[in-house]
C-alpha cells in the first residue's frame, strides 16, 4: 500500500516538478528535494514491512 501511494504521490509532484521547472530551471534543487520527499513513503513502507515479516 505504501509503494502503490508513493507511486500516485511521485506521479503527480513530479509532473507538477516538471511544469514548474520549465517555467523557473532555478528551481531545480528544491523540486528534486520534493520529489525525493515522496519516494520516502515507500522507502518508510519497505522499513516497516520488513520489520513486521521478521516478527511473524
Amino acid at each position: 500500500m505504501s509503494s502503490l501511494g508513493a507511486g500516485i504521490a511521485v506521479a503527480k509532484v513530479g509532473t507538477a516538478a516538471v511544469a514548474a521547472l520549465a517555467e523557473k530551471p532555478e528551481l531545480f534543487g528544491r523540486l528534486l528535494i520534493f520529489v525525493g520527499l515522496a519516494e520516502g513513503i515507500a522507502i518508510y513502507g519497505l522499513i516497516i514491512s520488513i520489520l513486521i515479516l521478521n516478527r511473524l
